[in-house]
């Protein structure tokens, strides 16, 4: 009798079926692993939205500027390039967030990350990394003219500083010093001896030890008679040499005017880009489309080539299925183990904050990479355990199992859906990152009256803009920029000289502040019409409410994952406020609160998703807009006027107790606020301390922590600790 395949012992032909099995099985499950690694590689390191969620599960941009710039093992660095600015260190430190914003940041880096992918996918070549530099140089630009506005404009006496003919004339300066002329527009000072002799040292430390002794003697007696133009002249055809000026040549070739090409600053003599790319494309290109083919064949020769036991046929493939998804899931946890989810080591020489994010970032991104191999080795897994419990049936019931043509649909059916399965399902993890909210990827379900608020307190009254008495440092871009979600702004007209007595009485400056604003009232500053931002008196500071309103729309628009809140002391009627928001273009962001203050308010992804990002509460008004509501029909408060911090508490103010809605006043007004008291209340224990007794006593969860000086103290890192409480408890 003929051997048949049932029949494994008898003659040479069944022992080349078993051999055409074996191998087919064996190339079965190799090809299952190969193309649940290619799977796993597409959806992670090879898609930017695999680095785009690792960085910001560990919060990677805001750790740059909280933990690595004010590492002390960095700050040298930092100084280093910061003294390099045309501006002071202070200035552009206090300032960081707004000369180079969190946002801006991150989209500098994933434009970067993009071209890296594109190019290692074999979509661009060769690999172009280019930075604009175009927002960074703008906003130092802006803190330089705010800092030297007032010196240019009185050295040209000036009532504003023209800076472009200030350039020009520093240019011509620059080439006269180096062609050993005095610029005339320098003035003559009244040096005392020690001032000039300080003054001629510090010329000398610009020039070669060598010509030294040549160049002191004109110095010294330039700067005796206050002529510093001279002492310049002097030094300047030694100091801008020919080696300077191709120094700053390439400095303006390397930034190319407005952009800094990264590429050219790579090196590849080692071919490793090119060799990293080679692999990934042939991966791409040939390994897993070949081994789809190949896994798809093999399991058909399984399938052909199989015994004629129906249940048999069926544990053949399945086992073949469920091992190359054992085995490719124990692959990937071995790879995690034995590299302790760290690809890149960390030297000790390394800064610790460095170190800290760097290996934070990576454990992220090792974890997000096992979960993507295991939910892609689960596909195969599971087909083949159906195929085993499918074969176990057949066996108990034989009867309905009886021919292979009645089996070839499912098990051709369950073989397809775990191959495609491998290839399809790590697609689900290759979007556009972790969907953020606020920040944060766990907020998204958390709704906007559980969400807690950095709540800049009269968020218009600034240093930067010059205000009398400034309640905040940073502008309000920079301010929302550093953190904050919530500002409390007020609003008025321009006070006529007979309403500056009645603000000043009701206002919280000292008495000196108020003899000396009210003096200078009819000489200074006259009224003007419009809108305006002010504290208390216009006079002592102002913003144009509309162009501010217009800045917080553009803010919003730049960062379309953000929800902002408005608390307005209003001193306008609520129609001008209303028509102020529609000058601004303001209207589609707007989120009108439902008329019930009962009722729930949406999630934060529910109202990033509708664009409805925008919350305008008022002080006084309750409309016409339906989107302007009275703050205390929906919120409560506690009170503000603490002297020092052993006076806080958590008693009801105004809009009594049972509100959604909870503003926590937490600064300290001593005739006006407290920076130093800030320092205390401000920090993240002393914050969380109050806010978690004030919510035991209240029955609600804090929303707006209102502040002064928000950079002052950790209030962000307060905040951040109680929304992940809250997201962490739904």
């Amino acid at each position: 009798m003929a051997a048949t395949p049932e029949q494994p012992g008898v003659g040479g032909a069944g022992r080349g079926v078993r051999a055409v099995r074996l191998v087919a099985w064996v190339l079965a499950v190799v090809c299952v692993v190969v193309v649940t690694a290619t799977a796993t590689a597409r959806s992670t390191v090879l898609n930017a939205g695999f680095y785009r969620s690792a960085l910001d599960d560990q919060h990677a941009y805001d750790r740059i500027f909280d933990q690595v710039l004010v590492d002390p093992a960095v700050a040298p660095v930092t100084r280093d390039l910061l003294g390099q600015l045309p501006v002071p260190e202070a200035l552009v430190t206090s300032n960081l967030k707004t000369v180079l914003p969190p946002e801006t940041l991150r989209a500098l880096v994933d434009a970067q990350v993009r071209h890296l992918i594109a190019y290692l996918r074999g979509d661009e070549n060769p690999l172009s990394l280019s930075v604009d530099l175009r927002p960074l140089t703008a906003n130092i630009g802006d803190l330089a003219q705010i800092y030297f506005g007032d010196l240019v404009a009185s050295l040209q006496e000036r009532p504003v500083a023209d800076f472009a003919q200030f350039r020009t004339n520093l240019g011509q300066s620059m080439d006269r010093l180096a062609k050993g002329e005095a610029p005339a527009w320098l003035p003559v000072l009244d040096l005392s001896e020690e001032q000039a002799a300080a003054a001629t040292e510090t010329l000398l430390g610009l020039v070669p030890p060598a010509e030294r002794s040549a160049l002191r003697p004109d110095i010294e007696v330039a700067l005796e008679n206050g002529n510093v133009a001279g002492a310049l002249a002097a030094v300047g055809p030694v100091v801008f040499s020919d080696r300077t000026r191709e120094a700053a040549d390439h400095l303006r070739g390397v930034a190319d005017g407005d952009t800094w090409n990264i590429s050219a600053d790579i090196d590849e003599t080692d071919g490793t880009l090119q060799h990293v790319r080679a692999v990934t494309r042939l991966a791409l290109d040939v390994v897993e489309p070949l081994a789809l083919l190949l896994a798809a064949a093999s399991l058909a020769v399984l399938w052909f080539t199989g015994p004629r036991s129906v249940p048999r046929r069926l544990r053949q493939l399945g086992w073949a299925l469920a091992a190359g998804g054992l085995i490719a899931a124990l692959a990937a946890l071995i790879l995690g183990l034995v590299t302790g989810r760290q690809v890149v080591g960390t030297p000790a020489s390394w800064p610790e904050a460095v170190s800290r994010l760097v290996d934070d970032v990576q454990s992220a991104a090792f974890d997000r990479l096992l979960t993507v191999a295991a939910t892609t080795a689960l596909v195969p897994i599971t087909a083949g355990a159906l195929l085993v419990a499918l074969a176990w049936a057949a066996e108990r019931r034989p009867e309905p199992f009886a021919t292979r043509r009645a089996h070839l649909a499912p098990a051709l059916g369950a073989t397809a859906v775990a191959l495609a399965g491998v290839a399809l399902v790590p697609l689900a993890f290759a979007g556009q990152g972790v969907r953020v909210c606020q920040g944060s990827t766990r907020l998204c379900d958390l709704p906007y009256d559980e969400l807690a608020q950095v709540t800049s307190h009269n968020a218009m009254s600034t240093t930067a803009d010059r205000f009398i008495g400034p309640l905040q440092d940073p502008d309000i871009t920079g301010q929302l920029n550093d953190g904050v979600r919530a500002l409390q702004i007020d609003t008025y007209h321009w006070e006529r000289p007979e309403d500056i007595t009645r603000r000043l009485a009701e206002s919280d400056f000292p008495p000196e502040l108020r003899a000396q604003i009210k003096d200078a009232v009819n000489r200074f500053n006259p009224p003007r019409e419009g809108l305006w931002l002010c504290h208390s008196v216009c006079r002592a500071g102002a913003l144009e409410l509309v162009p501010t309103l217009r800045e917080l729309g553009d803010w919003l628009r730049a960062h379309p994952s953000e929800v902002l809140t408005l608390i307005v002391q209003d001193d306008i009627s609520g129609a001008d406020t209303a028509d102020a928001v529609q000058q601004a273009g303001l209207n589609d962001l707007l989120y009108p609160p439902d008329e019930d203050p009962n009722r729930p308010w949406p999630t934060l992804g529910e109202m990033i998703d509708d664009d409805h990002r925008l919350v305008v509460f008022a002080e006084r008004a309750d409309g016409p807009a339906p989107w302007y509501r009275n703050f205390y029909r929906y919120g409560m408060e506690t009170p503000f006027a603490f002297r020092t911090p052993q006076e806080m508490t958590c008693g009801p103010h105004r809009g009594g107790t049972d509100k959604r809605l909870f503003l926590l006043n937490h600064f300290i007004t001593i005739d006006g606020g407290s920076r130093l008291d800030a320092g205390q209340v401000n920090r993240r224990d002393d914050v969380l301390e109050r806010v978690h007794a004030c919510e035991r006593e209240r029955g609600r969860p804090v929303n707006f922590i209102a502040v002064d000086y928000t950079t002052i103290g950790d209030t962000e890192g307060a905040v951040d600790a109680l929304n992940a409480e809250r997201a962490q408890g739904r």
